[in-house]
């Protein structure tokens, strides 16, 4: 067994598209409406990493507390440049030992993601 998708409720579809895109790499595999809202799943194109955005004007909402997810990268240094660059306000890279690496982002919905390498 193994996790298909991970929903979050957003507040603004676009910007957390842009999100997602930017930080992650992943890319809308389908979007469409949901009246009265909209959805889009965002992945890596291997099936692997899924992410559902749902966009609702009324519902419950998520705060982003609590929880972190977690994206593996073999490009820490520039994803943690990108992020300083585009005014994310990253947390400092993190190297509790000697093989691992990670920061933290917040995405426009307060949702903790963690870019990490992992040993190979």
């Amino acid at each position: 067994m193994h996790i298909k998708h991970v929903a979050l409720r957003v507040n603004n579809l676009e910007e957390s598209i842009k999100f997602y895109e930017t930080i992650t790499e992943l890319t809308i595999s389908r979007r469409f409406k949901a009246e009265p809202g909209e959805v889009a799943f965002m992945t890596n194109g291997n099936g692997e990493t899924e992410i559902e955005l749902i966009s609702m004007p009324q519902g419950e909402t998520f705060e982003g507390k609590g929880m972190f997810i977690c994206f593996e990268t073999d490009k820490l240094d520039e994803m943690h440049k990108l992020a300083q660059d585009r005014g994310l306000n990253p947390s400092d890279i993190q190297n509790p030992d000697i093989q691992t690496r990670y920061f933290y982002v917040y995405d426009p919905n307060g949702v903790s993601v963690q870019l990490r390498v992992f040993p190979k």
